[in-house]
């Protein structure tokens, strides 16, 4: 059997291409014998999973999680439901982590230099808009204090890859050597501060997502990935198409409940410089490369 979404989303407002959307349809059954279960763990795994990926023993909720039978599929739209419905089928490199109630994976087309998704399992939540899904405030609560752990988690991960680049990191080193060669005493309050790789993160909900399950995007900044191929891929995250979290509740009156069409047709404007490109995406791909390597070296 095949699980369809309760709502077809409008094509025309689809942040990702037909073959994105397509290639999502993956089989709940376990690798078999003898098959490569993917690649080992990587450096970001560990650091979002310190300890085996295992679901709480203390469930309450297994009638909820049950796995599904092997011949369970989810096609197209559907297709993050498999990551919901049996996380443990999927390799470390994939299922980040999972726990009773969310699952974090790597977008399967990241379209920054780090992509998660943040997937809520709960079946009460999960098929909603996520306009309508974030207005219940004890599960908007938990959502967005997963955000926050996964937004820090990033933050990290940025500093790790990047801070021997960073000119306000190695501001901050020697000044700290300085301070330990001196013979006396210095204020450590009064040392640069570094950088703030939290301001380096973006995280939230698109108002019109092209796929069924609730998902919330939490990447980096600098829109830099291969998979990086169209102007709706990059204006789906440069512009009021993506809600943070942090915005919820909305008002029955805020202007996001609109849900405005035209957003991925704007003008394609570079997130760093302000550099407006109109509608020509390979100037501003091309354009990217470079920002992407003066933001490594802020």
């Amino acid at each position: 059997m095949a699980a369809k979404a309760p709502n077809q989303a409008d094509p025309a407002e689809d942040a990702i291409t037909g073959e994105e959307i397509s290639s999502t349809t993956i089989p709940t059954s376990k690798p078999g014998k003898g098959q490569n279960p993917g690649p080992a763990r990587n450096a970001f795994s560990e650091l979002l999973s310190p300890s085996k990926k295992q679901p709480s023993k203390h469930t309450s909720s297994a009638e909820i999680h049950s796995p599904p039978t092997t011949l369970t599929t989810f096609t197209g739209r559907a297709g993050l439901g498999a990551y919901t419905a049996d996380p443990g089928s999927f390799p470390a490199s994939r299922v980040i982590s999972y726990n009773d109630d969310f699952v974090i994976i790597n977008d399967l087309y990241p379209k920054s230099f780090i992509h998660l998704l943040l997937l809520p399992r709960n079946p009460q939540n999960h098929l909603l808009h996520p306009f309508e899904a974030l207005q219940d405030p004890i599960f908007l609560s938990s959502v967005q204090q997963e955000v926050r752990k996964l937004r820090t988690l990033v933050a990290k991960e940025l500093q790790r890859r990047f801070g021997k680049l960073s000119s306000k990191e190695k501001q901050r080193e020697n000044a700290v050597e300085r301070m330990l060669m001196a013979t006396e005493e210095l204020d450590e309050s009064q040392l640069p501060l570094g950088r703030d790789w939290s301001r380096e993160v973006i995280s939230g909900v698109h108002t019109h997502p092209s796929m069924t399950h609730l998902h919330i995007h939490v990447l980096s900044r600098d829109h830099r990935s291969p998979c990086m191929r169209h102007r709706k891929h990059y204006n789906s995250f440069a512009t009021d198409f993506l809600v943070d979290v942090e915005d919820f509740p909305l008002t029955a009156g805020d202007a996001k409940r609109r849900r405005k069409a035209g957003f991925l047709d704007e003008d394609l404007v570079c997130w760093r410089c302000g550099r407006n490109f109109g509608n020509k995406f390979a100037k501003l791909k091309h354009h990217l490369e470079g920002e992407f390597e003066e933001w490594k070296s802020e």
